[in-house]
């Protein structure tokens, strides 16, 4: 393959065991024993003989290649000395002598690794031309993971010395190659890095420079790309007096006028594309589906036409509407899409948007979940909703597939989620019609006819029972609203009562539907249906389904179902699937269960109606949010050992989980995360606010992780509310402090400084001196941003004292390490570094959790200020391994960004845009601010790069993020740009 060397495949029973190596240092084993190869002559004379496919080399071959044009007197001799050496070391057979040279024969499958990377190459190039992406870069990496630094290392001679620049080559062919199917699969971001560091490896690589730019177009980054042409013209007259290849230009020419096509990734050559990935989430059609033929012709058409060969390129988002639930929006939906699968062959996606509740689904989290699905790896998937937007749609290019949003809320939640390229389809379900939906075909569903709904409920119940009472079951249907769900529920009732006839349900449904005047004429039928499945159930089951229907979250888990009924998990699972039985209540997961938005509601009105005493009520939301404080005051607990904020927390009645440790902990945290922040949103304005606010506190790996950080601050702002309402001191400056860390994390540090500047008045009020503590953290924290060094230092001191006094070593940590960067800014680095090193020692002593990558980070900070490059970095690293461990993605990026810096400082500045561009991927502490350093940083090294464009691109987007947040940077930046334009 362009040029390499191919060794021919040899086999023999006797030499299973030995291996070699020449793609880094010559190297033998047998089995497992490492053989001696000698002196860097004889590693030679061995490599000469490997590479040549199994032929004779004769000695003035061999001669040549080891010393060229001027061997020394003795060479024949020595060659002969080096193969009487190796052939004592190699198995019997293997070096043989022939006609005056010397050859490598009988070596087994697999024994030299340039010939497994040649295979895995051409696996690859199968795999790539059968459209299989994903298993052609597979194939790649696994063959250039075979490389081990230099090839032929050490070894010496002109023959040693082509074959060293021939296998870089190809290795860099290969890297190239697996790039690009990078760039074909949606991962834009993580290959920017990558390409950051190999471009300033090898500056005068035009592909590699194609690849930068297409992968920044991709990554939203126009004006770098535009950047790096203009950077790699630059430097190709200057070095080499000619200018970029045409292809190079040509890209330059589409970024300019921003060519559609080029946001997408590009068809792979040969045969169509069959990916590795195919989601098949639709859920299960019902096996008893009826009626509706006109509307399952008219779907049918229009994803037919979506999918086949004449499509005009555009998406068709098919909008199924009705001023009710329980229509069968959903039903007709999934049927429809189980009959089209055949013509989405690359897969199809589904999601509940639960756009009929307050708990709606955020697209960004949807995005995350479709882009999962489809194969890309959570690394590879950014944070903004724009950049997930933009990925799912260049992921999708090239695929077919049928994309279902069932229960939108309206079209802004759904236009984010459509796919962008003909060929594939969306169908989407509303309660509202989406006349805002460019170019959706929109469908409005009504009731049953007559027919159907009778068809519907005969063949549920069975024509033997139905046949001899028709006018009894158009009575029922009648009652039942002619609405699907309605209809499924009531004669799934009769189904299973044998001794019941058609007529004593219609009696029963005429009797109960009199009591429902105070609802519109759409949902009456709807509650009927409702009141006949809730009048068949035994006690428990009506306890069971009233008490569930009173939570808000979207789902909600067994462990938190049995706290609300509080029952044995055993026997809140026998309830809850007998519920599931009657279809008034959902499996949404093996564990989790959920409610039907209406029958939610229809369930709520049930208990205001029926539970007693009412104060059950308050009861069962009460052991909720104990059981999900416990819990999460557990999590806390075992990812903050040392840390007393636990003991300051409200105490609970109902007990939580216990973890193993902490992936199993961090799991359910982020599982029941939207559960979770319902129950404290839900507890505003009643006497479980203290506790409500507390759960918030004992969450807040939620928002410094990245994950859920705006549905987190949502909620953290409507409990200031709810506290400031309540005139509860304690419990608002609680969530106040709750609010600043938010608002720290994101980088808005005035409105930080606001938030923790209240916090403590009302933590010095209530005489709380948890809150207090940490709340004077905070405001140390506000003042390093805003250059207000020695009150920062006081109030570290100040959280110190306070932590030390109620025995808190991990919030002691916190604040020294924090201390040591106001004596950084103050000029003080030895201090800072003693007082990180005092903060490390504090965690080291609690154990190897995520806060002790603070403290790693905290004294690696306090290192590189003090130009002590090489022990910072070891700082960094072990910061960056730990905080990956406990998935606190935010803080891998500031590590990230830190790593640069020393990179930069020592003199290194390739690797330092590497890590700047996995710190921009990542996303960091500190919001857009943040993310503005991390370009000047990148920028920075860019320019010493000799990327001067792409540095001045870099800066640009920095000034344009320092100036959305008034920030005072953005006046250096300007300067900085001004030198260099005039430079």
């Amino acid at each position: 393959m362009d040029g390499v060397t191919r060794v021919p495949e040899q086999r023999s029973p006797g030499t299973a065991a030995l291996r070699f190596a020449v793609l880094g240092p010559v190297r033998a084993w047998h089995g497992e024993e490492t053989l001696p190869t000698g002196s860097p002559q004889q590693r030679a004379l061995l490599a000469a003989l490997l590479l040549r496919e199994g032929r004779t080399a004769t000695a003035p071959e061999l001669i040549d290649a080891l010393w060229g044009a001027e061997p020394p007197s003795q060479a024949l001799a020595a060659v002969r000395t080096y193969a009487s050496r190796l052939r004592k070391v190699l198995t019997p057979g293997v070096l043989v002598s022939e006609s005056g040279g010397y050859a490598v024969r009988g070596l087994a499958d697999g024994a030299l690794d340039l010939v497994v990377a040649q295979e895995r190459a051409a696996e690859a190039e199968k795999a790539r031309a059968a459209g299989d992406l994903a298993g052609a870069r597979e194939e790649l990496c696994r063959a250039l993971a075979l490389w081990d630094g230099e090839v032929l290392a050490g070894v010496p001679g002109p023959y040693a010395r082509a074959q060293r620049v021939r296998l870089e080559e190809w290795r860099l062919q290969l890297l190239e190659l697996r790039l690009e199917l990078d760039l074909e699969q949606g991962r834009h971001s993580p290959a920017v890095s990558e390409l950051t560091a190999l471009t300033a490896e090898h500056p005068l690589r035009e592909r590699l420079r194609e690849l930068l730019m297409l992968a920044l177009y991709r990554a939203g980054r126009q004006a770098e790309a535009l950047a790096v042409y203009a950077d790699t013209r630059r430097l190709l007259a200057e070095e080499l007096g000619v200018d970029p290849r045409p292809e190079l230009r040509e890209l330059q020419n589409r970024v300019l006028r921003a060519d559609p096509a080029l946001a997408e990734p590009a068809e792979p050559s040969g045969e169509p594309a069959a990916v590795l990935v195919r989601p098949a989430q639709l859920p299960a059609t019902v096996p008893d589906f009826t009626g509706r033929a006109s509307f399952v012709r008219e779907l049918g058409e229009v994803l037919a036409s979506a999918s086949g060969s004449a499509a005009e390129g555009r998406v068709m988002a098919v909008s199924a509407l009705a001023g009710i639930g329980g229509v069968g929006k959903t039903t007709l939906a999934v049927h429809v899409a189980h009959q089209a699968r055949a013509a989405f062959p690359d897969g199809q996606l589904y999601v509940d948007l639960m756009g009929a509740g307050t708990g709606w689904a955020e697209p960004e989290t949807v995005l995350g979940s479709f882009l999962r699905a489809l194969g890309t790896a959570d690394s590879a998937i950014p944070d903004s909703l724009q950049e997930r937007a933009a990925l799912y749609r260049s992921v999708l290019d090239g695929r077919r597939v049928l994309v279902l949003l069932d229960n939108a809320r309206d079209a802004a939640q759904v236009r984010p989620l459509l796919p962008g390229t003909d060929g594939c389809a969306a169908l989407v379900t509303s309660r509202v019609r989406m006349v805002d939906l460019a170019g959706a075909h929109l469908v409005d569903l009504d009731v049953m006819a007559p027919d159907e709904a009778l068809a519907l409920f005969t063949r549920i119940v069975g024509e033997e029972r139905v046949g001899s009472e028709r006018k009894a079951a158009l009575d029922v249907v009648a009652a039942c609203g002619f609405l699907p769900l309605a209809i499924r529920i009531a004669a799934s009732r009769l189904a299973s009562r044998r001794t019941w006839t058609v007529s004593v349900l219609a009696a029963k449904l005429a009797d109960e539907r009199r009591r429902l005047d105070e609802l519109q004429a759409g949902d009456l039928a709807v509650k009927a249906t409702f009141e006949l499945g809730y009048g068949q159930l035994e006690p428990a089951q009506a306890r069971a389904f009233r008490l569930l229907g009173l939570a808000d979250g979207p789902d909600i888990s067994l462990r938190a179902a049995a706290a609300v009924l509080d029952l044995p998990v055993e026997d809140t699972e026998d309830v809850l699937e007998s519920l599931v039985d009657t279809s008034l209540l959902e499996s949404a997961a093996p564990g989790r269960y959920r409610l039907h938005d209406l029958v939610r509601l229809y369930a709520r009105s049930c208990a205001e109606r029926d539970e007693h005493p009412p104060s059950e009520r308050a009861a069962a939301l009460s052991r909720l949010l104990d059981f999900y404080l416990a819990t999460a005051a557990a999590v806390y607990a075992i990812e903050r050992p040392g840390d007393r904020l636990v003991d300051g927390l409200a105490a609970t009645e109902y007990p939580g989980l216990a973890f193993a440790g902490a992936p199993a902990a961090l799991d359910w945290l982020y599982t029941e995360a939207s559960a979770l922040l319902a129950c404290v949103r839900q507890a505003a304005g009643t006497d479980r606010l203290r506790r409500a606010v507390d759960l918030l506190w004992a969450a807040k790996d939620l928002t410094e992780s990245g994950a859920n950080s705006h549905q987190y601050e949502t909620t953290a702002r409507a409990m200031c509310e709810a506290t400031r309402a309540a005139e509860d001191d304690r419990a608002e400056g609680r969530a106040r402090t709750v609010l600043s860390d938010v608002l720290l994390v994101s980088g808005r540090i005035r409105q930080a400084e606001e938030q923790a500047r209240r916090a403590m008045e009302l933590a010095g009020s209530a005489r709380d001196s948890t809150a207090a503590s940490w709340v004077a953290n905070n405001r140390g924290l506000v003042c390093l941003h805003q250059r207000r060094y020695a009150e920062g230092k006081t109030l570290f001191g100040q959280a110190i004292a306070g932590f030390r006094s109620t025995d808190n070593r991990a919030g002691e940590a916190s604040a020294l390490s924090n201390l040591s960067r106001a004596e950084l800014f103050m000029g003080n680095v030895e201090a800072a570094v003693d007082i990180a090193r005092q903060g490390l020692a504090v965690y080291a002593e609690l154990g190897r959790t995520m806060r002790l990558a603070n403290g790693h980070f905290a004294v690696g900070v306090a290192l590189s200020q003090g130009g002590r490059h090489d022990e910072a970095l070891a700082q960094f690293t072990e910061a960056l391994d730990l905080f990956g461990v406990h998935r606190q993605r935010l803080w891998e990026g500031a590590t990230n960004y830190r790593l640069a810096e020393v990179h930069l400082s020592a003199g290194r500045p390739s690797p330092a845009a590497q890590h700047a561009e996995q710190a921009l991927a990542l996303g960091c502490i500190g919001g857009d601010r943040m993310r503005g350093n991390v370009l000047v940083l990148l920028g920075r090294a860019l320019s010493s790069l000799g990327q001067a464009d792409r540095a001045r691109a870099c800066w640009r987007d920095a000034l344009g993020l320092y100036e959305q947040n008034d920030a005072e940077e953005a006046a250096t930046v300007r300067a900085l740009l001004a030198r260099t334009t005039t430079g």
